[in-house]
This record gives C-alpha cells, sequence and structure tokens, in this order.
C-alpha cells in the first residue's frame, strides 16, 4: 500500500495549523466581546444597581426583568437552524456575524439615550439578540472546525478564558462606574464603552473564519435536513440535553448575593465589582491549568471533577462574612465555574452532528441556559419569600442540587473518551449529488 495516501500532507498539516492558530485568536476576539457586551457584563452592576437605587425594585422583581433578556439565548437553535440551511451572501456564518456586530453597536448606542427601565427594554433586547446570535454562530464554527481538528477542549477553553479576561475588566469598570458617577449615568456610561467592543468581532470574521462560500441549493438543504432528523434519533443527545439542564439547573445566587453584600454586609459598589473581577480570575486560572493539567483528563472524569470542586465552592458561601472570605469564596467559585463550563461545552461539542453543527450545538445549550434562567428565578423567589432574605439555607439547597448532577454522569456512557475525540457514532450523512 502506499503510504502516501494514508499520511496527511505537509500542506495540508500546514493549512491546519493556521486555521487553528486564526480560529484561537477568532475566538478570544469573540468571547472579549461577549464578556463585556453579555447583559451579565459591563452593564450588569449598574443596570442592578440603577433598578434598586433609583426605581426601587425587589430582588425578585430585578432578576424577573434581567430573565426577560435570556429569551434570546433560550432559542437558539432558531439561530443555527437558520444558518445552517440558508447561506446569507453565500456563508452560513460570516454574513450573519457581520451583521449582528453592527446591529449591536446600534443597540448600545440607544441605551445611552433612555432611562426609563419601559423604555430601555427594546434596545437591551436588540443588544441581548446580537450578543445571542453572535454566541451561536461561533458555537457552530467550534463544533465544525473543533470535530474537524480534535480539538473542541482547547476551542471551548480559549473561548471561556478571554471571556473571563473580559469579565474581570467588566466587573472592576462596572463598579468603578457605580461607585463614581449617578445611577441613570453609570448605565449610559457602560453602555457607550460597551458599543465601540463589536467592532473587533467585525475584523476578526473578515480575516480569520475559515468559510469556504456556498449556495444555496436543494442538494445541499437535502444533506442538512437528514443530518437534523439523524440528531432527533440520537440516544446520546436526549441523553445529554436531560443531563445538562440537571446540571445547570441550582437555585440561583446572584441577585440574593448581590443584596446581601448591600444591605447586610454593606460592601461598597466598588468592591463588589471586584469580586465580579476576583470571580473572573479564578474562572482564568481554571482555564490555565486545564490547557496544562486537565487536558488529557477523559470526559468522565473531567464532568466528575467539576461537580465536586462546584458543590464544595457552592457550600463555601455559607462562610461569606466579610470582604476577606467573599474574596477567597469568589475566587474559588470561578475556579469550579470555568472547569464545568468547560465540560459541558466539550460534551456538548463532541456530540453534535456534521451539517446541523449550529441547530445541534445551540438546542444543548439553549437548554443549559434555560436551566440558568429557571434557576436564578427559583433563588430569588426563595430568597425573599420562603428565608426572609437569608442566603445561607439557598447556598446549601444550591449546592445539594449540584452534587446531584454525580448520579447522572453514569447514564451518559461515556466511558475512556478523551475531550475533544467526535462521538463514535457520529457518522457524516453522504452528500447528495446533482
Amino acid at each position: 500500500m502506499n503510504d502516501q495516501t494514508t499520511q496527511p500532507q505537509p500542506e495540508s498539516v500546514a493549512d491546519d495549523k493556521k486555521a487553528f492558530d486564526h480560529l484561537l485568536l477568532f475566538f478570544a476576539l469573540v468571547y472579549v466581546v461577549e464578556g463585556l457586551g453579555q447583559i451579565g457584563g459591563l452593564i450588569a452592576q449598574p443596570l442592578n444597581n440603577y433598578l434598586k437605587a433609583s426605581q426601587g425594585w425587589t430582588p425578585v422583581q430585578i432578576t424577573g426583568f434581567i430573565s426577560l433578556f435570556t429569551l434570546p439565548w433560550v432559542i437558539k437553535p432558531v439561530y443555527g437552524l437558520v444558518s445552517d440551511f440558508v447561506p446569507l451572501f453565500g456563508y452560513r456564518r460570516k454574513s450573519y456575524l457581520l451583521l449582528v456586530n453592527v446591529a449591536a453597536i446600534i443597540g448600545f448606542i440607544w441605551v445611552t439615550q433612555l432611562t426609563a427601565p419601559g423604555d430601555l427594554f427594546i434596545p437591551l433586547m436588540i443588544t441581548a439578540y446580537t450578543m445571542a446570535i453572535s454566541s451561536t454562530l461561533c458555537g457552530a464554527i467550534l463544533v465544525e472546525n473543533g470535530q474537524r481538528l480534535h480539538e473542541s477542549g482547547t476551542f471551548v477553553n480559549q473561548q471561556w478564558l478571554w471571556f473571563n479576561i473580559a469579565a474581570m475588566a467588566a466587573a472592576v469598570l462596572g463598579g468603578q462606574l457605580v461607585e463614581h458617577l449617578s445611577p441613570a449615568g453609570a448605565l449610559h456610561g457602560a453602555a457607550a464603552i460597551v458599543a465601540v467592543a463589536p467592532l473587533i468581532v467585525i475584523v476578526g470574521t473578515l480575516l480569520l473564519v475559515p468559510e469556504k462560500k456556498v449556495s444555496v441549493n436543494i442538494a445541499g438543504m437535502k444533506d442538512t435536513f437528514e443530518s437534523l432528523k439523524a440528531s432527533f434519533r440520537r440516544r446520546e443527545l436526549w441523553l445529554i440535553t436531560g443531563f445538562l439542564f440537571l446540571y445547570n439547573f441550582s437555585p440561583g445566587l446572584s441577585t440574593p448575593l448581590y443584596f446581601t453584600m448591600t444591605d447586610s454586609l454593606h460592601f461598597s459598589q466598588a468592591y463588589i465589582g471586584i469580586l465580579g473581577s476576583i470571580a473572573s480570575a479564578g474562572w482564568v486560572l481554571g482555564a490555565l491549568l486545564y490547557r496544562r493539567l486537565l487536558g488529557e483528563l477523559t470526559l468522565k472524569n473531567l464532568l466528575n471533577l467539576s461537580i465536586v470542586l462546584g458543590t464544595l465552592t457552592t457550600a463555601a458561601f455559607v462562610l461569606l462574612s466579610g470582604e476577606a472570605s467573599a474574596a477567597i469564596v469568589y475566587f474559588c467559585s470561578g475556579f469550579a465555574a470555568m472547569l464545568a463550563m468547560v465540560a459541558s461545552l466539550t460534551l456538548a461539542a463532541d456530540y453534535c452532528p456534521p451539517r446541523a453543527e449550529g441547530f445541534a450545538f445551540a438546542v444543548l445549550m439553549s437548554v443549559s441556559n434555560l436551566a440558568s434562567v429557571a434557576a436564578d428565578n427559583v433563588g430569588s423567589f426563595l430568597y425573599t419569600h420562603m428565608f426572609d432574605h437569608d442566603v445561607r439555607p439557598l447556598v446549601l439547597i444550591s449546592a445539594a442540587v449540584t452534587a446531584f448532577a454525580f448520579v447522572l454522569v453514569p447514564l451518559l456512557r461515556l466511558g475512556d473518551k478523551r475531550q475533544g475525540e467526535p462521538a463514535p457514532s457520529i457518522n457524516p450523512v453522504e452528500p447528495s449529488h446533482p
């Protein structure tokens, strides 16, 4: 047998290395913008403070209002489906990325002109949709290239490393804006800063995304549809969908902790922002250690490790008593959250079927987002109506629910599957011929 038919050609290896390097830079750029531009990014603390201080809203009201902006993240499969089936100007990903990031700039500039919560709703919703669509398209690019290069875990880690580097800066800056400006001024200042960020994605999309131009044709749409149908018949995807929902459904602590730190512990707004940055520093350390120490773990072991650390760090919030303890707990929580994110997203990416990557990955991420939204609202309700603004019982319940995920891991039947390896049962749909 001629070895040349089985060994990768030098040109192919070089092309793959170049594509890999370009994608690492692209994912870094996109997720810097996501870290700044999502509702939980730079605008988060100014928005929370504005609704609390200027409008007198309760934790339940604030959580309910912010939860509305998670709707675009719950319906992510719609964007994935459209981009899988319908190329725009010849591209399934690039053209859509350019369009939505222009819309994001418009939305953030619009926010700077408004104050009333009712008026803010539409432009904030526009920014939420644009961030969700951009994330969906980036996820599709991750799955397509991660499976091809066997680098899903590396790409997921790169995304969330840079997301949290941006989140560190956003948390500190958001806290400073709230500390030194009026509630409305801090909100407008945050929106004005974030309005510049999507320009980075526009440049990165044009220069770094390795996407070939395609045309709309019936045969290609038929192949995509067949792959889509195959994904619904896969037992593994249904199991993973259920696992991700339960894995992410842990009564939320975010808004209750904000009220506890503001009203009970009397932390300054600047220090609350610093705590967000400290949590992001934990994420960053988790990402760096993952690259050196955890990338070779089996996916099952990584999931189990993330559950152990998530349970312990969530329970540690009962020790929250002052600024020093808060810094330690937030750092450890960020570290555990990073491993949980890498584990769950790698699991999702490895099991997405070819030609329906955008839709399948978006479905799995939407399930995770839906679980988180439900958990946040349940957490705020329990904190306000059941626990009389005492966060400690909520912390213990949240830790117990996180620990329950241990029971679910064996159901996935992962065996010794390595991170980034496409699932063995994934078989590409044979392309139709005209």
